[in-house]
């Protein structure tokens, strides 16, 4: 029997917690309750001044929507923050409610800039990051294309891990670079150098793809 849906409840207003909209056995729920973020705060709190300027984006937020955009393999940071708008998981994550407005990707790569120019500190927490949540096995490392080589051994990845993770952090910061150049460049701005740029890392890594086993 056909039925048709008469009821239009696009408009309707629900009592309810964003923590209810998202599921028990979702991945962010797992990393964020295995996690400690907090660690950040200590590593950037030199590049941040305590009494003047405009509040900044929280650092923790400036590592988390990379993260988002790295697990779910989206295609770019501008799309990543298209996304975050309307995903639910992904906003309880960043700690935002369904009203708060997203963090627009100029106002990311501006945050970027000041935070993490000349310096290794991105390298530094996506590393850390990234190497625990595939210690908890929530990624399948079967799947990252390191130097065009497909790694399968689990023997070789757990020997290789710590060199596989600073490959694919490099070669994702290269990336993350380049857009937010892009951006400047879009702007009328120059684009930024970062001296603690390797020029061997360039084209290191032919391809990169992450699983994810659970969400």
């Amino acid at each position: 029997m056909l039925h048709k849906k008469t009821n239009d409840e696009k408009n309707q207003l629900v009592m309810t917690t964003i923590d209810e909209l998202v599921p028990q056995d979702h991945i962010l729920r797992d990393i964020e309750n295995a996690i400690d973020f907090s660690f950040i705060y200590d590593l950037v709190k030199e590049r941040y001044s305590q009494n003047t300027g405009r509040p900044s984006l929280d650092p923790v937020m400036l590592i988390k929507i990379p993260m988002i955009q790295y697990l779910f393999g989206i295609k770019s940071m501008r799309q990543t923050v298209k996304e975050i708008q309307v995903n639910v998981a992904y906003r309880w994550f960043l700690g935002l409610g369904l009203t708060d407005p997203v963090p627009h990707f100029t106002t990311f790569g501006k945050n970027y800039t000041r935070r993490f120019k000349d310096t290794d500190l991105f390298e530094q927490i996506f590393n850390k990051i990234l190497e625990e949540i595939i210690t908890l096995n929530l990624v399948d490392t079967d799947t990252i294309f390191v130097d065009a080589t497909h790694i399968k051994a689990a023997a070789n990845k757990k020997k290789n891990i710590k060199k596989n993770v600073k490959k694919e952090t490099m070669f994702y910061e290269k990336q993350l670079k380049e857009e937010i150049n892009k951006d400047r460049e879009i702007h009328g701005k120059k684009p930024f150098e970062d001296k603690n740029d390797d020029d061997n890392s360039n084209g290191m890594i032919q391809h990169q793809k992450i699983k994810i086993l659970k969400q």
